[in-house]
């Protein structure tokens, strides 16, 4: 479920308002009493509707004027959640009127639009009063009614209450069962200085050139530099070149573990890191190989420092 909330487009529904047809200046276009242009290529009225708050999963191509700027057909997916309406002739009426496998294109006046977008949110090509339209041709292949999608947010809510307050108890074990005796910082970072060098310090500003093994605390990799470790754990990708990962202290984005575990350490040193969630990757994760609320382990050779 976050990941539907992360991709649906948050667009304004309000209570559907009269869709008496009137002349529209688009060939093969109707138009509503709010002023919203609409055409069906297929309607299926015996379908599912959509309802206010349903989330819309389907293809569809925006195009401005004639300028397509956003697309995802052949991809379906969530597109837009049916919400409230933003000013007169706005693209949720039309979402309103559709079921079930429909196919239909909305034009909404530019003009209008602009009316609740700041300046540099229109497309460079909009000129104001020259009657532009933003077209919206959506294929809605399923509908996620707001019960469903509530109840999936619930599931998703309950599993990641359970994921957090199982972390500590998963770290503690990890330590048990490969009889660590490093004390945790006061932040939970554990690290475990396997060999410490005598050359010059980790510190800000500093070019840092590393190896390095990341996993879970189950074994699970999930990234290293070093193409043996990627061949032994069916994790190698071809094409991608191995070789020491060479960053600058304080420039470069990395996880808080990171560079708290190694801050100081002289060149030449390795050092396992055990991070919990909290100065990893936290409630969101990242990507399918480390799920939220994942303690990380590091495994980091200090090659050079500079």
């Amino acid at each position: 479920m976050k990941r539907i909330t992360k991709t649906v487009l948050t667009m304004a529904l309000a209570a559907l308002a009269l869709t008496a047809c009137n002349k529209s200046d688009i060939p093969g276009f109707k138009k509503t009493a709010s002023g919203l242009h609409y055409k069906f290529e297929v309607e299926n009225k015996n379908e599912q509707k959509v309802n206010e708050g349903d989330i819309l999963v389907g293809e569809m191509t925006i195009l401005f004027d004639t300028i397509r700027i956003a697309s995802n057909v052949g991809q379906p997916m969530p597109i837009m959640q049916a919400m409230a309406n933003r000013f007169e002739g706005d693209l949720p009426e039309g979402l309103l009127m559709m079921h079930k496998g429909d196919k239909a294109t909305f034009a909404v006046d530019a003009d209008a639009m602009s009316t609740i977008m700041q300046p540099d949110q229109m497309p460079p090509f909009y000129v104001k009063g020259t009657k532009q339209k933003v077209y919206y041709e959506i294929h809605l292949d399923s509908i996620i009614t707001k019960e469903q999608a509530d109840a999936e947010q619930a599931k998703f809510n309950k599993e990641m209450t359970e994921r957090q307050g199982a972390e500590s108890s998963t770290i503690a074990q990890y330590i048990s069962d490969n009889n660590i005796t490093a004390q945790p910082d006061e932040e939970g970072l554990y690290v475990i200085v396997k060999k410490k060098g005598n050359g010059p310090a980790v510190a800000t500003g500093k070019k840092v050139a590393v190896n390095y093994t990341g996993r879970l605390l189950n074994g699970k990799l999930f990234d290293t530099s070093v193409e043996s470790v990627a061949k032994a754990d069916g994790k190698y990708i071809d094409g991608r070149e191995y070789k020491p990962f060479e960053y600058t202290v304080g420039s470069t984005s990395l996880i808080r573990g990171w560079d708290k575990g190694i801050a100081g350490l002289p060149a030449g040193s390795s050092v396992r890191l055990i991070i919990p969630s909290a100065l990893g990757y936290g409630e969101r994760g990242a990507g399918e190989d480390i799920p939220p609320f994942s303690p990380l382990m590091f495994d980091i050779d200090i090659i050079s420092v500079n």
